[in-house]
């Protein structure tokens, strides 16, 4: 007889009962010894001691916390440094180091100094007025070069008391919100101030004065090393220069009176009296000399032709502010170095009057005039031409002002472009074309434009009127007068041992609107105080033999 096999179910109860029996047991170790962990951890936490590590913990945290809030948002101190404008902050850092930054230039980064403190130097504005009484007075220069470094180390020192008196503020306020005891608002307070004292501390004794020497450029002033080039000679020669400036313009009042008396030419009273300027490159120096001009020669008008400011970018257009101060009409073309915003800024002057490819009348004289098709220098400055400008771009703004001048119907008598290569298609529509870009100083007569050649199969054609022979080849030939630099090439002319003078000529016209006589003044370069002034009377001066090539940039 054969036994009945015992179900699933009986055969697995067993181990069942068991495995349910083994959890209980482990739940009930666990949870006596979780009792008594946590009868242990309060004891332990109930400690004095522990609260009272408990309690430092967070009043640590807490001033540390509002040492930094008080500093990022508050630590700031603001300094004038010469004429400049600056604002000085300390933020949180791992490697310490300065910046300065120069907008919209870019920055300059020294590794000036290690610890948890980065110093932050934002340039700001250029005042004018300080800028103007640091020009007209030599003296002043010089002590303010002195007084630079010892203006930073004060800017420095008082905006490390800041600093310290911030932080401790900072985490004094945190710690009464967070506790609201006064000893441990205290405890918060000193606590701050001897983190913030002991950065300061290891930033100044690990300063690197050297690091001056060794920038790191960033932005627009990755181009600075190549663009000012010696900045040692650079302010070397600034600083001779700036000493005998005062001079240079007392003898430029002094050459006019005596060169004035000369017999040769003696200009009539109803003589127009016009200043060519070109490439001022920022120099502030340029605006106290042409002020000094247009006072002795007594000028009616002045033209710039262009290069005004080095970069283009708006951070520049405040220099042209100070053409208002010249006082007589100011007719400009854009150079290759102007931007539209400059432009912009220039035509805003309110005796400014800006040619792109416009006309203009001063005095009886009728004047036009077209700006550079090309911008070279700031590439964050947006411009119609770009900066792929060729010798093809240039000749066609050219013959785009020679088609203005056509259809105006008006006889010009002066056509201004920036770069001479711009001045081959104007040959024969004006008498006289004004350029710069070179900065270099030159007269020469443009070559007369080519007759059409002759159609073999209208030969039987009759032969054309008087008036369009006159077009084709005009009696009266074009003269073009390439101005220097104004400006002294900016910082580029304090580069070489030979600085770049400064020009500018004073021009004569009578009352037929025809060029009578020219004055070319050149100042010795920065670092000289030389004055010299010829006088120029049309028909006894030896033209030079036109040589017309492509143009390029000098910068």
């Amino acid at each position: 007889m054969m036994r009945e096999r015992p179900s699933w179910r009986h055969r697995w109860r067993p181990a069942a009962e068991f495995t349910v029996r083994a959890a209980r047991r482990a739940a009930d170790l666990t949870g006596r010894a979780l009792r008594r962990t946590t009868a242990l951890t309060r004891r332990v936490l109930g400690h004095r001691w522990a609260r009272r590590v408990r309690v430092a913990t967070a009043v640590g945290l807490t001033g540390v916390a509002g040492a930094l809030v008080g500093v990022m948002l508050f630590a700031r101190a603001d300094l004038n440094v010469g004429p400049f404008s600056a604002q000085m902050s300390v933020e949180p850092s791992v490697t310490g180091g300065t910046e300065i930054n120069i907008p919209p230039l870019g920055s300059l980064h020294l590794d000036s100094h290690r610890g948890p403190i980065h110093l932050r130097v934002d340039l700001g504005s250029l005042d004018q007025s300080r800028t103007e009484a640091l020009i007209d007075n030599p003296s002043a220069i010089s002590s303010a070069g002195d007084r630079a470094v010892e203006e930073v180390v004060a800017g420095v020192s008082r905006l490390g008391l800041r600093t310290m008196g911030l932080a401790v503020l900072g985490a004094l306020l945190l710690a009464a919100l967070t506790f609201r005891d006064v000893r441990r608002t205290a405890a918060a307070g000193v606590t701050a101030l001897v983190v913030t004292s002991g950065s300061l501390g290891l930033a100044a004794g690990t300063l690197r004065p050297d690091s001056i020497s060794e920038p790191r450029y960033e932005g627009l002033l990755i181009n600075a090393p190549a663009v000012v080039g010696d900045a040692r000679r650079i302010a070397d020669n600034y600083g001779r220069y700036a000493e005998q400036l005062q001079t240079i313009l007392g003898n430029v009042s002094r050459v006019y009176s005596t060169i004035s008396a000369l017999p040769v030419y003696e200009p009539a009273g109803n003589t127009t009296r016009l200043l060519h300027v070109s490439d001022l490159h920022l120099n502030p120096a340029s605006w106290g000399l042409i002020r000094t001009v247009v006072e002795a020669f007594e000028i009616d008008a002045v033209i710039d032709t262009g290069d005004i400011v080095d970069w283009g970018s708006s951070a520049e257009t405040g220099y042209v502010s100070s053409i208002p101060s010249i006082q007589v009409p100011y007719i400009y073309v854009r150079g290759n170095h102007d931007s539209t915003a400059i432009q912009n800024a220039v035509d805003a002057q309110s005796n400014a009057i800006v040619l792109d490819n416009g006309i203009t009348e001063i005095d009886g004289l009728t004047i036009a005039g077209i700006g550079d098709p090309q911008f070279t220098p700031d590439k964050s400055e947006t411009n119609e031409a770009g900066d792929d400008a060729t010798p093809e771009l240039l000749t066609t703004a050219g013959e785009n002002l020679a088609q203005t001048i056509r259809g105006s119907g008006k006889q010009v008598d002066i056509a201004l472009v920036h770069d001479p290569a711009m001045a081959q298609p104007l040959s024969g529509l004006v008498p006289l074309v004004l350029a710069g870009h070179q900065h270099a100083r030159s007269v020469a007569m443009l070559p007369a434009p080519a007759p059409p050649t002759p159609d073999p199969s209208a030969s039987a054609s009759p032969a054309p009127s008087a008036s369009a022979l006159a077009a084709i080849q005009p009696a009266v030939p074009t003269r073009l007068m390439v101005e220097g630099s104004t400006g002294g090439a900016g910082l580029r002319g304090l580069e070489h041992e030979d600085p770049t003078p400064l020009s500018l000529s004073v021009l004569y016209f009578d009352e037929n609107r025809e060029l009578k006589a020219y004055d070319d003044i050149q100042l010795g370069g920065t670092g000289e105080s030389n004055v010299e002034m010829q006088r120029n009377v049309i028909g006894l001066e030896e033209e030079p033999t036109p040589t017309p090539t492509p143009s390029t940039s000098p910068s």
